[in-house]
């Protein structure tokens, strides 16, 4: 093993940048080529089918047969073209990546010979196995089937030789097997609370579109370092591994120069990225060694959504074309920082105008103003369901750690914004209001844009920022599928959209003008949610004591956390909208857990079978040079002579013996754990049975091998130390 290790270093030290060939000087020239998008469609398709499409993708509506087919020929007559000789329908079952299967452009025809045939039938729906995929009990072994449905809304593209088609994935019984599916429904309901508020300021618009934007942080390991650390290849973090001498503490690698080798991968990523038309924009360095991140143009929240998961796969396949493997896990290495996925989320409505920004005019910002408290309000009340909808095994890691947002929810608006929602909530009254009161309190409202250009600063330790025309969601994990935070914000939007406008509804019907029962409706919004609304130091201890008096909760159990899902409060938001149904929430609590469950087991699995079978071993060897070394001592020296110079290598051989000891006892201990934990039933209790029995053990037995780790003879080591994973040439 410490061969290999070397090994690896050897190979890694011999590496050149691989060359990038560059298709042309614009990316304009290629951009969105491997796309079936509208400019395509114009072209392959008749002039009705084209229409039909647009109106599809633009309101929602359902596409006939005979409109299919024509989108089918067209389709396979432009991804033919390009070389593709195999179509997929492309889900996100809630296996936290992506599933293809592939089928050729090949039939029998009417006389028996072979053709190339894809019909609107194909296009429009498939039935792949459903019973291998996570279900939580809503599909059996024996209850294969399963449906794949065409997403319009999102344009087929191809990849390698394979026309990929995004699809939603749902069960033969009618129940949602994937992210998609709940993540539509939602982004409809927010559309459709949101343009009914929306209409008070404006009469003509009809749709409010959901925008994101990733922030896409990854870690770059050299190949061959990487495929000699068998705890990255199968968990995607590092179990064991003392700090390095150097990390991040000088701060010298966020936004530094970016390696030469690193930046062909990148120059290769964004080629590849703009063919297949995710408009990625930003790369730059992160602040951990050899951390990095990509950073798109904001786009529609089902195509962004749909981008990030492909992205993940192309950085993926370019990554190993220079002989390097991309980790997304949140926490790889324990003491630098971890990865996330800053979700940038805001709603435009289809005039265009986007709804979380300053207005030009008092009736602009009022309108601003709504949409501002409202989604500070479905924070509040949703604080339980969202974060239950980011805390993984792997992003726990993250949270809370001294990098990024606590797992206490909290919103950020900046203190300038804090004091103008607090001197409007104290000025508006719940009287009938003069007209020099509105006047006074719209020219208030007219300031926006003025303190909002010195107010566009961003609290890094807020899991959910406003940065001037937007929230950030900061605390989703760099491995999340988006749809999964998105589904429960938007939905959490929607009733708190559809709350808000039933009060001024009433105020309304009850006499009171438009514009007071606006001001009334937003002074109790704002004054019911003040305890979300924090602009301090999130990592701070007193933070936690502040919170827990406000009534803000603090949970850190992946499991707890799961569990809020199924709290009357997140079933009124996912249940009552029609988002998900009880069956499928229930559903996909228990996928979690399962989920949770299985990957305490594999890193305990891992870990145990390193610290046995490699670890240990290596300790012991390091031991025996030690005890021969101090017996030739006795040969050549007189006993004052040994007992003098012999004395520091056996306390070195007993303090060896002590952590190889500890290894095997705390392993055997989490053996016996995990046997009892697995015997468990309910997947529930398991998963908190493994959250308190087995998890602990992971860090006392790292504790005691990263202190061997600083004793024995490096030469010895089995393993890539971080100096050796965390910086290359």
């Amino acid at each position: 093993m410490a061969q290999l290790r070397f090994r690896a270093l050897s190979e890694m030290m011999n590496r050149e940048p691989k060359e990038v060939t560059f298709p042309s000087a614009k990316a304009t020239d290629y951009y969105g080529e491997l796309v079936f998008n509208k400019e395509a469609m114009s072209k392959y398709l008749s002039r009705d089918a084209y229409e039909a499409v647009k109106e599809a993708i633009d309101k929602g509506d359902a596409i006939d047969r005979k409109v299919a087919d024509n989108v089918a020929s067209g389709m396979k007559a432009w991804a033919m073209e390009r070389g593709a000789t195999h179509y997929t329908h492309w889900f996100q079952p809630l296996t936290d990546g992506t599933a293809e299967k592939h089928d050729g452009f090949i039939d029998y025809g009417d006389n028996g010979n072979m053709i190339e045939a894809f019909s609107g039938k194909l296009l429009a729906q498939q039935e792949p196995d459903a019973s291998s995929f996570p279900s939580g009990g809503i599909r059996q072994t024996f209850e294969a089937r399963g449906y794949t449905a065409w997403d319009v809304s999102s344009p087929a593209f191809i990849i390698g030789t394979t026309l990929c088609i995004p699809t939603v994935f749902i069960s033969y019984t009618g129940e949602a097997l994937d992210y998609k599916t709940p993540f539509l429904k939602a982004l409809a309901a927010v559309d459709k609370a949101a343009v009914g508020v929306a209409q008070y300021f404006d009469k003509d618009v009809r749709k409010v579109h959901t925008n994101l934007g990733w922030e896409q942080e990854y870690f770059l390991i050299d190949q061959a370092l990487y495929q000699a650390r068998p705890d990255l290849m199968v968990t995607g973090r590092t179990l064991m591994g003392h700090s390095s001498a150097k990390d991040q503490q000088l701060d010298d690698h966020y936004f530094g120069s970016i390696p030469e080798r690193v930046g062909k991968f990148m120059i290769e990523l964004e080629i590849e990225c703009h063919k297949l038309g995710i408009p990625v924009k930003t790369r730059h360095n992160e602040v951990a060694p050899n951390q990095f991140e990509v950073a798109p143009i904001f786009e529609e929240a089902n195509l962004a959504n749909d981008h990030n998961q492909l992205l993940m796969d192309v950085m993926k396949r370019v990554a190993r074309h220079h002989k390097f493997e991309v980790i997304l896990h949140e926490k790889p290495f324990a003491g630098i920082n971890g990865s996330g996925k800053h979700n940038n989320w805001s709603l435009q409505t289809d005039k265009g105008v986007v709804l979380l920004a300053p207005g030009k005019n008092p009736k602009g910002n009022l309108q601003f103003l709504t949409f501002v408290v409202n989604a500070i309000a479905a924070v509040y009340k949703s604080q339980d369901l969202l974060r239950a909808s980011i805390l993984t095994a792997s992003n726990s890691h993250r949270l809370g750690a001294n990098e990024a947002p606590p797992a206490i929810i909290s919103v950020f608006t900046g203190s300038q914004i804090a004091d103008m929602l607090d001197n409007l909530a104290e000025r508006i009254t719940d009287q009938k209001m003069t007209p020099d009161e509105k006047t006074a309190l719209k020219l208030g409202i007219g300031r926006i844009p003025e303190i909002l250009l010195d107010n566009t600063d961003r609290n890094r330790t807020s899991p959910f920022a406003f940065t001037g025309n937007r929230f950030e969601f900061r605390a989703v994990g760099s491995m999340t599928n988006c749809a999964a935070p998105l589904t429960a914000l938007s939905a959490a939007m929607a009733v708190q959209l559809e709350e808000f406008k039933k009060d001024v509804d009433a105020l309304i019907e009850s006499g009171v003008k438009k514009d007071e029962a606006i001001f009334q409706t937003i002074k109790k919004v704002i004054l019911e949610s003040n305890p979300i609304r924090f602009n301090g130091d999130g990592y701070s201890e007193k933070w936690k004591e502040e919170a827990a008096k406000r009534g803000l909760t603090n949970i850190t159990s992946v499991p707890e956390s799961l569990s809020r899902y199924l709290d009357k409060a997140s079933k009124d938001i996912l249940v009552e909208t029609g988002v998900m149904s009880a069956r499928e929430l229930e559903a996909r609590v228990e996928v979690e857990m399962e989920k949770f469950t299985k990957k305490i087991q594999i890193e305990a699995r891992v870990l145990g079978d390193l610290a046995i079978n490699h670890i240990v071993p290596t300790g012991i060897q390091y031991q025996t040079e030690l005890i021969h070394n101090v017996q030739g001592m006795r040969d050549i020296f007189d006993e004052k002579e040994f007992k003098e110079l012999a004395g520091a290598r056996k306390e070195l051989i007993k303090t060896i013996s002590g952590h190889i000891s500890a290894i095997k006892a705390k392993t055997a201990d989490m053996i016996e754990a995990r046997k009892k934990c697995n015997v468990i039933e309910s997947e529930t209790e398991k998963a908190y049975a493994y959250d308190k029995e087995v998890r602990p053990y992971l860090d006392e037995i790292r504790y005691h091998i990263d202190k061997l780790e600083l004793i024995v003879d490096n030469e010895m080591w089995p393993l890539p130390k971080y100096r050796e994973l965390l910086f290359f040439r």
